[in-house]
């Protein structure tokens, strides 16, 4: 009797051990390209629950307050999708490099996600065009 506790308990604690939630992102790195002052800075990493286990998104956080990240509400359900939403604000004319680090209940419990591109003000144009310009008109 002692033999088939110890048995079933050992089962059940590697059942236990076994059981987890697993992140699979589509992507870990977004890049936005060139894009211009103002424009959409809203893009989204997609990400499913290879585990079997309900995902718990428990904080998404970013490297700086110009990208505002956020989570899905609720638990992700094995085998289902869910999305982080990134919104960069475009209004800040620079190179993107952020971090978006990613809290969870899975396997690998922090998952740093990462933006990039390039923000410029095609209304300003630079000394050179306007010296060319200024050059062929006259």
């Amino acid at each position: 009797m002692k033999q088939l506790i110890t048995i079933l308990f050992i089962g059940l604690v590697s059942f236990g051990i076994n059981a987890q939630a697993k992140i699979e992102f589509k992507a870990e790195t977004i890049d936005y390209g060139t894009i211009e002052k103002g424009a959409d800075g809203v893009r989204v990493f997609e990400f499913t629950n290879t585990g079997n286990e309900p995902l718990i998104i428990s904080n998404v956080k970013s490297s700086c307050g110009c990208t505002v990240p956020s989570k899905p509400d609720g638990p992700i359900m094995p085998g289902k999708t869910g999305e982080i939403k990134v919104k960069y604000d475009t209004n800040r004319v620079n190179p993107i490099r952020k971090t978006i680090t990613v809290m969870s209940n899975a396997d690998t419990p922090t998952v740093a996600l990462k933006i990039k591109g390039l923000v410029v003000d095609t209304s300003k144009a630079s000394v050179l065009d306007k010296t060319e310009k200024s050059i062929v008109e006259n």
